[in-house]
């Protein structure tokens, strides 16, 4: 900090330990300023939209994500009665998928409890289509020309490793 003339705000600096066996707390300390502050411990940190919890299984990230879907799904509900299927899609991809997909590179679920969480907004939201309503998931996903999260997360894990195995 002194070399490069960086001034942090103090109040702001966390620590997070990740790990297993994190039961051992260290302090650290930051000097700026000619007072030496201790920096406070948390359990998880929000850096990028992405919640780190301390044992990097992603829990409040998840269930903050899968609420956020939840209330953006029932506003369009309340507010799109009867829709085609098209915008329905339309609706859908922009202002759910987005909340459930955004850096799942990251964060990509890897508990089958978390994976059927986050499908089952799928699952619900798919219910929302008159017409389609009393078909199988998996039929309204065809109907809808849409796949399943858990897919896409596959699929876009696949177009990284080839992105980083190429050099691109």
């Amino acid at each position: 900090m002194d070399r490069w003339l960086l001034k942090l705000n103090i109040n702001k600096c966390k620590v997070v330990s990740y790990g297993h066996h994190i039961d051992i707390i260290n302090d650290y300390y930051l000097q700026s300023d000619g007072s030496v502050s201790v920096l406070e411990h948390i359990d998880f940190i929000k850096d990028l939209g992405v919640t780190f919890d301390s044992k990097l299984k992603f829990d409040h990230h998840i269930n903050e994500k899968v609420n956020k879907a939840y209330s953006v799904l029932g506003l369009i509900y309340r507010n799109f009665k009867y829709m085609s299927s098209d915008t329905f899609v339309m609706l859908y991809k922009t202002l759910v998928r987005s909340h459930l997909e955004y850096a799942n590179c990251v964060w990509s679920p890897y508990r089958q409890m978390d994976i059927e969480k986050i499908e089952k907004v799928q699952m619900r939201a798919t219910k929302l289509v008159h017409g389609i309503k009393h078909l199988s998931y998996n039929e309204r996903l065809q109907k809808l020309d849409l796949q399943s999260l858990h897919q896409r997360r596959a699929r876009g894990d696949l177009i990284d490793y080839f992105k980083i195995s190429n050099k691109l």
